[in-house]
């Protein structure tokens, strides 16, 4: 099953709702730091509810961390961005895949994406509209994800 991993997040109600969304699909979550906020934040708790005993969190200090951790463990990481190259219905995932968001405000950076085996974007009809809320995109690439790799129950 591919892992979620938020890259340095800043908005403790979107990280919950990610942390939701992987309770509901049995997918590891991985934060890495620094947060910008507390693993304790209350606003972290509330959008989570009750579904935090579900999910599979690991916390990274930093990106140095957690690439050992992703080394250690194989697959290819997948950088999702609004330049990405590749469309998400288009990209054909696997199993063992990392899927990489970055935070609400600058998403990742460029050494983050030049350690990414692929980018990946999520096409928006309005050329005004600049991005897609964080936990949006991952529900939205998450879900095509699993609908390839058959968990569709």
């Amino acid at each position: 099953m591919p892992h979620v991993v938020l890259v340095q997040p800043q908005i403790p109600p979107n990280t919950g709702n990610i942390a939701r969304t992987c309770a509901a699909t049995c997918t590891e979550l991985h934060l890495v730091g620094p947060l910008g906020f507390e693993i304790s934040d209350r606003y972290l708790k509330r959008a989570g509810l009750d579904y935090w005993p579900y999910v599979k969190l690991t916390h990274h200090p930093d990106f140095s961390s957690f690439q050992t951790h992703q080394q250690q463990r194989g697959g290819r990481l997948l950088g999702f961005s609004t330049k990405g190259a590749s469309n998400y219905i288009q990209f054909q995932f696997q199993d063992s895949d990392w899927l990489l968001y970055g935070s609400e405000t600058t998403g990742l950076s460029a050494d983050v994406l030049e350690t990414c085996t692929a980018t990946i974007y999520i096409p928006m009809a309005e050329a005004g509209v600049r991005s897609l809320n964080l936990s949006v995109s991952v529900a939205i690439s998450l879900f095509e994800v699993r609908r390839q790799l058959g968990y569709l129950g």
